[in-house]
Parts: C-alpha cells; sequence; structure tokens
C-alpha cells in the first residue's frame, strides 16, 4: 500500500520534534516542507532530505499532499487548516486549533465536509500516567468525584515574540497551558457539560485590564460541571516556582483520588498516582516517551485511509471553556 504523503508548514522546535516522531513511524512519506525561515528550512530538510521545499502554503498545496502537519504561530492555525481541508488534505495541527471557539468550529466544519482526517496535538491525553488516570475514573473506582486540581506553571514562558500580541497568540498562558488542562479534565471525564466559568487573569502581577493590549502570565479559573464537580484551574508563564515546572491533574472523589503529576520540576517526566486515604500507588511512572504519540496516531490513521472523525468536535468545548475564561 502506497504510504501517505505528507507535508510539513512550520519547522521550529515543535515543528521537527513532531516531524520526526511521524518520519520514524515509518507510516508515510515526507513529500514537502515549508518555513519563513531559511534556517528552520535548512534544519527540516536534515531529517527529511527528499522532501520538496515550498516557499509558502499555496505552493506547498500543489504537491499533491494526502495530509498536511501545521506548527505555525496560533493566529494561522484556523485559516490554514480550513484551506488546507478545502483542498482535501487531512491536518495535524498545534494547539490551539483556533484562538476562539468561532474559529475552531470552522475548522471542524471544514474537516467534517471535506471528510477529512483531522487531528490537533493535545499530547498529554497520550502520556502512560493519563491514560491510566481515566481508566480509574471510567471504572468508577473514586466514587463520585467532586473536586479536580488542576496546574500547569512554566517557569520560563515563550521566547518568541508572538507569544505576548494578543492578536498573534489569542491569549497568553491559559491559550499556552490553560488548554491542556480543560482538555485534560473534559478528556477524562468523557466531556460533561460545563455549567459555569469564573477567572481571574494577570499580568506581571496586576489584574489584567486591556486583553487587546498585552495577554496574561497568570490566571486561576473555577469551572463548575453538571454533576456539580468543581475544578479549579492554575497556570502561569515566569511564576517563582523554585523549578522549572509544575504540572498537575488530580481528581477527588468519595472512595479516593488519583493524579498525573510530573517529577522534579521536569517537562517531560510524569507519574500518575491512586491515593487511598494517606496511601498512595504507583500506577505509571518514567521512562515514557509520549511527546510524539498524538502526531503519529494520526499518521497511522490517514495511513489506514480513515477520514472525518466526529470526536474532534469535542475540541469546540474545550475552546468554548477557553472563551469563557477569557470573559467573551
Amino acid at each position: 500500500m502506497t504510504r501517505p504523503r505528507i507535508g510539513f508548514l512550520g519547522l521550529g522546535w515543535i515543528g521537527r520534534h513532531r516531524m520526526k516522531a511521524i518520519l520514524e513511524s515509518g507510516t508515510v512519506e515526507a513529500a514537502a516542507i515549508a518555513d519563513p525561515s531559511l534556517e528552520m528550512m535548512v534544519e527540516g530538510a536534515k531529517l527529511a532530505p527528499e522532501a520538496v521545499p515550498f516557499g509558502s502554503l499555496e505552493a506547498l498545496l500543489t504537491a499533491g499532499l494526502d495530509g498536511l502537519m501545521i506548527a505555525t504561530p496560533s493566529a494561522m492555525h484556523a485559516a490554514q487548516s480550513i484551506r488546507a481541508l478545502q483542498h482535501g488534505v487531512a491536518v495535524f495541527c498545534q494547539k490551539p486549533l483556533g484562538r476562539t471557539e468561532t474559529e475552531v468550529r470552522a475548522v471542524v466544519e471544514a474537516a467534517c465536509v471535506a471528510d477529512r482526517l483531522l487531528g490537533v496535538d493535545l499530547s498529554y491525553r497520550f502520556t502512560e500516567g493519563m491514560r491510566q488516570v481515566k481508566e480509574t475514573l471510567q471504572a468508577g473506582d473514586l466514587g463520585q468525584v467532586f473536586a479536580i486540581d488542576l496546574a500547569f506553571h512554566n517557569a520560563y514562558g515563550p521566547d518568541k515574540p508572538w507569544f505576548y500580541d494578543p492578536a498573534s497568540s489569542g491569549g497568553g498562558c491559559v491559550m499556552d497551558l490553560g488548554v491542556h488542562l480543560v482538555d485534560l479534565v473534559l478528556w477524562a471525564l468523557d466531556f460533561p457539560s460545563v455549567i459555569e466559568v469564573t477567572s481571574k487573569l494577570f499580568s506581571r502581577g496586576k489584574p489584567l485590564i486591556n486583553s487587546t493590549s498585552q495577554v496574561e502570565d497568570y490566571a486561576t479559573a473555577v469551572i463548575t460541571l453538571e454533576s456539580g464537580a468543581v475544578v479549579r484551574l492554575a497556570c502561569s508563564w515566569n511564576l517563582q516556582v523554585g523549578c522549572e515546572a509544575i504540572i498537575s491533574a488530580t481528581f477527588f472523589g468519595t472512595e479516593g483520588g488519583v493524579a498525573l503529576r510530573n517529577l522534579n520540576g521536569s517537562f517531560y517526566d510524569f507519574v500518575a498516582e491512586r491515593y487511598r486515604s494517606t496511601k498512595r500507588e504507583t500506577l505509571a511512572e518514567p521512562p515514557d516517551a509520549w511527546g510524539g504519540r498524538a502526531a503519529v496516531d494520526w499518521a497511522r490513521r490517514l495511513a489506514a485511509r480513515e477520514g472525518y472523525d466526529a470526536g474532534v468536535e469535542k475540541i469546540v468545548d474545550v475552546a468554548r471553556v477557553l472563551d469563557q475564561i477569557y470573559g467573551r
């Protein structure tokens, strides 16, 4: 069977990391690459010397592609995804798929009309630890889940200027990190309805006043689910937490708890634990090479000739919660 021909648009660090994972899976052929930076094009060509270089998305779409991986600035995701889908090309896009619910919904609708596979790099779903957490929740082992604590604190913050421009990014740490937290809690609980969202956003230690001129670097939110369960979310850039990162998702029920948390400030090493009173049981621990699994999963499904998957519509629910956190 002929392998799908894939194009790669955006060859920064995350784009090349996902590109490498896809190519190492052996399921696709690297047909084309594009990036406005000559340096990034050179780096991309090292991974896929057989790929033809192009100067733009429109030029790249002339290459007879079956699929396209998009890793460009957030403001471009929705329009580029829609253009590719309308051209009959399946898409795997970095998060966020769009800056607002409206943008995300438009991409999902384009995938449905085109009957093309759409994937989004919500990569933490693919950690072994989070898989164990979801299995524990689905088994009903925690009884009635009534409280969830979510945290993602990045001690550094992004190194590219566009992240700090609201028009280019769609938001700050919530759009960058909080999207993962909201997705994890909704995904793990099979996407319950959200009843209420309240939030507070900060920039440099002060309440965010004008979201059109600056983005938040600290945010808290309280999300109430249809069951009455309460989700407390906190995320930040450049917070002085004494380590590189704090990442966790903890679920509390009447019969115990379960959690995913990073180890020793790592962005990559996670442990999953089951809690019973003062005792804890380890469900998963490093090593776990999870970073490229979402991309590889999409590539394998594309190679199996899968078309539109209605499950992607749940990403609209995530975008709606983010809109509410931003008060829009």
